[in-house]
């Protein structure tokens, strides 16, 4: 019995090490000193006080403890009362009918309960004709129902403890119906209802899925926030704030049981009288500060800007940088003051999504009213083609001059009227570990004689990332095997499926934007991503390396252009326009290239002289002006002139050449890589073979083998046996009990 005690208590600590030694490890980083995830450098707050710097987090904070307070106060009113409707019923039948369907929200996964909320908000905000169908509403009413059961589960016991003479006693000494409840029942049931107040607070307060589907545009959530965050990498202010909702959650659920009956049973009067004090004081500082964020951001009008872009496609002010989100709102706060003499408050609503299939998929469903998109170029011609988009008026945008005149009629957007605004351009490339590469791999490399092969090399088995999404996956298929990327024939698909499927069994994971932590943490060594992500990554990790694909000595891979439009659905239209002319400007243009990377089509940014020594990494050459002062020499296009060796080189100090990969591929060629590489809008029948394909790919049993199936299988027969066994032992329980009856 001693030893059965001492594994039991085993067990059990190890249980809990299981579960929360991860959150103690988060909890221990949220106060490391430096922004290293792997290295305990020191005890610092420094990531409490960059995650309380930051407008956004705030902002997603005030949206979240109003969201939670409304949420849990709304679903307590409705279910206490929907409890003592239910405890009031006669009929048996009826009542277990309500109780099973009150129960399906609980039940039922939270994907399939956001997905049908959404598509009910959509349905009805058609017919009642709004342009924007999701908003703050919309998720207010999520909430409330699916803390709705916990409210009456937590209410509903508390009514069939309570003795049933009460009520009559109190009717009968002359209270009314309404009194005796205030008087008599709602004392008696109030633990409970405490109970289902915090946990419906706490559900709300953690919310992630059905807040993904029913929240739009305009509003975020810290769990959404934390979700874009962690679509990157992931920095120690992310732990600070999940620290602080950990902790939240944790005192929450410590006061509600607090609250319970054997905890209250147990307690002496002082300790009764403390923690009611204790409850009371939690809830009313939540709703002080709720309060007053309220009152101070309700004093000034407020303009919202939806803005929807790729992950980490922005200077954010990490490290540094310029916040150009922030720049943006103060820059036009300040013009509006001067212009009409009235404060107006300006808040960018920033969220970010993983791929132009994502996108598409969000702006068609109608649910949402983004104000500014950042599509790629294949995509901006199917939105202009389902009228998804609308024109630009340049006149509100002089900044657009900025934009160099062989980039102002790329082919998705070439004529009179503009649609778009080009933000970047880039190519696609593979990154790799120069660690984890063999060393004949990594000559090839530098002889600039590696292609796509590597990607199916089963040397690297496990150790490659494929995109994951259909067109640029694809796509390095085609582009291995010398296939038209926009002329594929139905036969041309299917090779390029079958080369996918060849790969599948090395291939780690299919990725996005969850490339960066595990090629920055070395957990694989080859993948194909955007060039300017992958020299992101390199100014992480100085293993990583980057090349372009090359077959015959020529560069054979996408060359892409993302460019700012306004969405057809938009609802700040002249403010999306001072949006673009602002990102257009000198200040914000330099600050996007120099963080994220990519090469730029804007004067103002090429002709830069901290950005060609920044992002170029070279020496360049002075001369004397005509007062005797050094200034940079400039060549035909007004770009600064680098310093050269004695071979004829560039001098490139020992951070890297992160400008010239660009050149060095796109200079000369840029317009025939554009016409033969670059991605065009496919023909409807062309993108449901894609899609077709892909999907195939993705369910391909070879993967995991056909052992899952038959493991599935063996699990869903053992279930129903135990099932029928349980059902059969029931009946003879049951027979055995009137036959001791008779």
């Amino acid at each position: 019995m001693k030893k059965r005690t001492i594994f039991g208590n085993i067990y059990i600590i190890l249980a809990f090490i299981f579960l929360y030694m991860p959150i103690a490890v988060l909890i221990l980083f949220s106060f490391n000193s430096s922004n290293s995830t792997s290295n305990f450098e020191g005890f610092s707050f420094k990531w409490y006080g960059e995650l309380f710097s930051d407008a956004a987090t705030l902002d997603a904070l005030k949206n979240t403890l109003l969201l939670a307070i409304l949420s849990s106060l709304i679903a307590t009113v409705i279910g206490t009362m929907a409890a003592y409707g239910i405890h009031k019923m006669r009929n048996k039948h009826l009542k277990s009918s309500i109780m099973s369907v009150t129960k399906i929200p609980m039940i039922n996964p939270e994907i399939v309960v956001g997905i049908s909320m959404m598509l009910l908000f959509v349905f009805v905000g058609g017919i009642l004709g709004s342009k924007s169908y999701l908003g703050f509403g919309t998720v207010l009413i999520a909430h409330v129902t699916f803390n709705l059961p916990y409210v009456i589960l937590s209410v509903l016991p508390k009514f069939k403890q309570m003795d049933k003479s009460l009520p009559e006693a109190a009717q009968d000494l002359g209270c009314t119906p309404l009194q005796s409840f205030f008087k008599v029942e709602l004392p008696a049931i109030l633990p409970g209802v405490v109970s289902g107040l915090i946990m419906a607070f706490t559900l709300s307060l953690d919310d992630f899925v059905i807040s993904y589907f029913t929240i739009g545009s305009g509003f975020e959530t810290l769990p959404i926030r934390i979700y874009s965050m962690t679509k990157k990498r992931v920095t120690p202010d992310m732990y600070a704030l999940s620290t602080l909702i950990f902790v939240s959650i944790l005192v929450l659920l410590l006061l509600s049981n607090l609250t319970s009956d054997k905890s209250r049973e147990k307690m002496s009067k002082k300790a009764k009288k403390i923690t009611k004090i204790v409850v009371g004081t939690a809830f009313g500082v939540i709703g002080i500060i709720t309060v007053i964020v309220l009152i101070v951001s309700a004093g000034t009008k407020t303009l919202t800007l939806n803005v929807y872009n790729w992950g980490e496609y922005i200077s954010d002010g990490g490290e540094g940088t310029l916040d150009v989100n922030r720049a943006f709102e103060e820059y036009y706060e300040e013009k509006y003051f001067l212009e009409t003499g009235e404060r107006v408050n300006v808040s960018v609503n920033y969220t970010t999504y993983a791929s132009n299939e994502d996108l598409y998929a969000k702006l068609k469903s109608g649910a949402t009213g983004y104000d500014i998109i950042i599509p790629s170029d294949y995509m901006i011609q199917r939105l202009k083609s389902e009228n998804l988009l609308q024109k630009l008026d340049l006149n509100k945008i002089p900044n657009y001059a900025n934009i160099k005149e062989q980039f102002r009629n790329p082919f998705y957007d070439n004529g009179e009227e503009k649609y778009t605004a080009m933000y970047t351009y880039g190519v696609i490339g593979i990154i790799y570990n120069s660690k984890k590469l063999h060393p004949d791999d990594l000559a090839k490399i530098e002889a600039g004689e590696a292609g796509w092969e590597l990607l199916w090399d089963e040397k690297y088995k496990g150790q490659i990332l494929q995109f994951n999404n259909p067109r640029d996956a694809f796509g390095t298929a085609m582009y291995a095997l010398g296939i038209d990327v926009n002329n594929a024939t139905e036969e041309d698909w299917k090779k390029a499926q079958e080369y996918l499927k060849e790969q599948k069994p090395l291939v780690q994971s299919y990725v996005m934007d969850e490339i960066f932590n595990k090629m920055e943490g070395g957990e694989a060594t080859l993948a194909a991503y955007y060039a300017g992500d992958c020299l992101c990554m390199i100014g992480n990790n100085e293993d990583l390396g980057f090349y372009y694909p090359r077959k015959n000595g020529e560069v054979v891979t996408n060359i892409f252009a993302d460019a700012m439009c306004i969405p057809s659905s938009a609802e700040n239209v002249d403010l999306a326009h001072e949006y673009i002319n602002f990102m257009l400007s000198e200040e914000a243009a330099v600050a996007n290239a120099e963080y994220i990377y990519y090469a730029s089509p804007n004067k103002a940014v090429i002709e830069n002289e901290g950005y060609q020594i920044n992002m170029g990494k070279y020496e360049i050459e002075y001369k004397l002006d005509e007062n005797g002062e050094e200034v940079p020499k400039l060549d035909e296009d007004d770009c600064y002139i680098p310093v050269l060796d004695e071979n004829g080189e560039m001098i490139i100090d020992e951070e890297g050449d992160y400008f010239v990969i660009y050149d060095d591929v796109l200079e000369d060629n840029l317009e025939d890589m554009f016409n033969t590489y670059a991605y065009r809008d496919l023909e409807d029948e062309s993108r449901a073979t894609l899609n077709q394909k892909w999907e195939e790919l993705k369910v391909d049993s070879q993967s995991f083998g056909g052992g899952i199936y038959i493991f599935c299988a063996v699990i869903l027969v053992a279930l129903i046996a135990f099932g029928v066994y349980c059902y059969i032992i029931k009946r003879k329980r049951r027979r055995l009990y009137w036959n001791t009856q008779k």
